[in-house]
């Protein structure tokens, strides 16, 4: 049986000692009712994997003793990164980001494209969303996620590989499951009404390759989990 395994942002490597926050803290005491002695698992989403004791339990607080520490590697060697458009729907953008983390992906970037309806996002909803991923999937990296950024922002990133999907018609698209791929990706994906024309030809005049991500039309979520699937598998 696996240990219970908590997110840590706090701790650092050359911790003994390390009282959970208070979140971890009433989980591990009051869902999973821990007492002193019981083994868990800590990570600070960087990489490093934990192995601990707890120590002291009292009402509100939970102190454990770390008795191992691991560095663990990522789930994927390629470094993928996921420019998304915000969706009306926020549901439909949760469930991406939580199948994205899943996979390994190590940054989303919530996009804001002149399609994009909603322009509201709720970081602390969204980032609790790749904790629970992470720790679901037994990962000890959690995606990097800044606020929102403007389409023109993305376009600024630097990137080994620079592709976007869209809709148009475009004899230069390429099937994304057909191209190589280099170790450093970043692919842009637009909301319900796609990219509009002016930012598609933005996009190419910054040197982002097109490309299509099959016959069908999909919708936004569908299209970066298919995506995202095809670029940390490759």
């Amino acid at each position: 049986m696996s240990l219970a395994y908590f997110y840590e942002p706090d701790i650092t490597p050359t911790s003994t000692l390390h009282v959970l926050s208070e979140e971890s803290s009433k989980h591990a005491i009051q869902v999973l009712r821990m007492r002193a002695g019981t083994a868990l698992q800590l990570t600070d989403g960087k990489g490093h994997l934990y192995t601990a004791g707890i120590q002291e339990v009292s009402k509100k607080s939970c102190t454990v003793k770390i008795t191992g520490l691991q560095q663990q590697p990522r789930a994927v060697n390629r470094k993928v990164r996921m420019a998304v458009s915000l969706l009306k729907n926020a549901g439909r953008y949760e469930w991406f980001l939580e199948k994205a983390t899943e996979m390994g992906v190590q940054q989303i970037i919530p996009l804001l494209s002149e399609r994009t309806e909603r322009q509201h996002f709720r970081f602390d909803r969204m980032q609790s969303i790749l904790v629970s991923a992470m720790l679901q999937s037994q990962q000890a990296w959690l995606p990097e996620m800044p606020e929102p950024l403007s389409f023109e922002k993305v376009l600024a990133i630097q990137a080994t590989q620079k592709l976007v999907a869209h809709c148009e018609m475009d004899g230069h698209k390429q099937p994304l499951n057909k191209i190589t791929l280099h170790d450093d990706v970043l692919l842009l994906i637009g909301p319900e009404g796609d990219f509009s024309t002016n930012e598609i030809t933005q996009a190419l005049q910054q040197s982002f390759a097109p490309v299509s991500l099959g016959n069908t039309r999909l919708r936004t979520e569908t299209a970066a989990v298919v995506a995202a699937a095809l670029l940390v598998n490759a």
